[in-house]
């Protein structure tokens, strides 16, 4: 029996999000960013600036005599368009469209029926909440979308 869904969720998330025809272009992350990315438009799953957990959790017993629990969790994530101008404008209104390509990955349609459960690794998964971080850097502009997906999950 599994502990918790989440390792398997983040997995599915991952593997969705590098497929998604709208984030063509788009390097999908795991974690934290590295040293020496290229790319200018990203999202890192299990991350965001200044953020103090990659998943929160918390388990509840589904129903009496305790052989099955209940899990919700959030999933935080962070998507990030950059620019060698100081256009912020067209920077956000990327970033903007990066997330909304994000929520359309986790519908379900004809080809993937089972992305709003994360490929069966949850009961439901949905994109939640966002903060718009901008800035003018020495590299132009950049913006960055905080996001977090919630999930369900019987365990």
């Amino acid at each position: 029996m599994a502990t918790s869904a989440v390792p398997a969720a983040v997995a599915a998330l991952l593997e969705i999000l590098r497929a998604a025809p709208g984030l063509a272009g788009v390097r999908v992350l795991d974690g934290p960013p590295s040293n020496n990315l290229t790319e200018r438009d990203r999202i890192y799953v299990g991350w965001q600036p200044g953020g103090d957990t990659a998943v929160a959790l918390a388990q509840s017993f589904a129903y009496a005599g305790a052989r099955r629990r209940d899990e919700e969790f959030t999933i935080s994530g962070y998507a990030e368009s950059r620019a060698g101008d100081k256009d912020i404008s067209l920077r956000r209104n990327k970033v903007f469209n990066i997330v909304a390509a994000v929520e359309t990955a986790l519908r379900a349609t004809d080809t993937a029926p089972d992305a709003p459960t994360l490929n069966g690794t949850v009961l439901w998964a949905h994109l939640t909440t966002g903060d718009l971080l901008q800035e003018q850097g020495p590299d132009g502009a950049l913006a960055g979308l905080a996001f977090t997906i919630a999930c369900r999950a019987r365990i």
